[in-house]
């Protein structure tokens, strides 16, 4: 009796409620291609002010806002 107590048992798992549903699986299914949808909008958006950020940076370099205070002090 006292090795019993000292066994452990797992429970099987139970599935219980709307999740076994068809209807909830449906819906899961749609929320998770609306998440990859946003996440690649994201994505897209985020290569877009990447390249934005490296446009701008040429021009002010070739516009001379983008020397360093070595190059401002030699030119003065």
């Amino acid at each position: 009796m006292v090795n019993a107590w000292s066994h452990t048992r797992r429970m099987k798992r139970l599935a219980v409620g709307p999740m076994t549903t068809p209807e909830y699986s449906k819906w899961w299914k749609l929320e998770a291609d609306k998440l990859r949808k946003g996440k690649n909008k994201a994505e897209e958006e985020l290569d877009s002010l990447k390249t934005d950020y490296k446009k701008m940076r040429m021009s002010m370099r070739t516009a001379g806002l983008g020397k360093t205070l070595e190059q401002w002090r030699e030119e003065i």
